[in-house]
């Protein structure tokens, strides 16, 4: 074996020697969306054909208008996961599934996400007010809160407004956990936001 040789086989493996004392790459987030069972459609629906809603895409108070999922362990403290988030705002994954459920709620003729071509009587404004994960109980629970306005969109007067909130015991304590016990709240929160826009609704577009 040549001299060039020998040196090419050591400087090989004192590079090999080099990358296992490198730390290893660090693990990809772990990513969770926010969703519930679809609802039963309800026929045949119970709407005029003029009552139709238009949801905007909620907001979010400062701290929850982000994909970072939000933990507290003490009044006024926001904390974040580091490598769980959510797979996109809960603001956004929110929309679709209002949508949905006011939809197959049979109280309007039909449902659509605004800005829409198709006109509206009614539209809904919904805002995150929390969203977090408690451990400054045990278990943690997480605290979901929404501010909601109806307009009635051809006088842009609000009909009625109101705060809904679920609170759900988390079944362990980590970042999975806090996903279940939100998507739990969410499903208890659905039926009272659809109680409240069709309550409103069947008194505002009543013939």
């Amino acid at each position: 074996m040549s001299i060039r040789t020998i040196i090419a086989v050591l400087t090989l493996s004192a590079l090999g020697g080099c990358a296992s004392l490198l730390p290893p790459p660090p693990k990809p987030d772990q990513v969770f969306v926010l969703e519930v069972a679809p609802p039963a459609k309800i026929t045949p629906p119970t709407a005029p054909p003029h009552a139709v809603l238009a949801v905007s895409v909620p907001r979010a108070r400062a701290g929850y208008d982000s994909a970072q999922m939000v933990w507290v362990r003490q009044t006024h403290g926001l904390e974040t996961y580091a490598r769980h988030r959510w797979a996109n705002t809960p603001a956004h994954m929110l929309t679709p599934i209002l949508v949905q459920t006011l939809d197959h709620s049979g109280a309007f003729h039909a449902v659509v996400q605004a800005p829409s071509s198709v006109a509206a009587n009614l539209r809904l404004d919904t805002e995150i007010v929390r969203l977090h994960q408690d451990f400054s109980v045990q278990p943690s629970r997480v605290h979901f809160t929404l501010a909601m306005q109806l307009v009635d969109i051809p006088s842009r007067r609000i009909i009625a407004s109101t705060h809904l909130e679920e609170s759900e015991a988390s079944a362990t304590e980590d970042a999975y956990g806090g996903v279940r016990a939100a998507n739990r709240a969410l499903e208890r929160l659905l039926p009272k936001i659809t109680a409240f826009c069709n309550q409103r609704a069947l008194s505002t577009l009543a013939p």
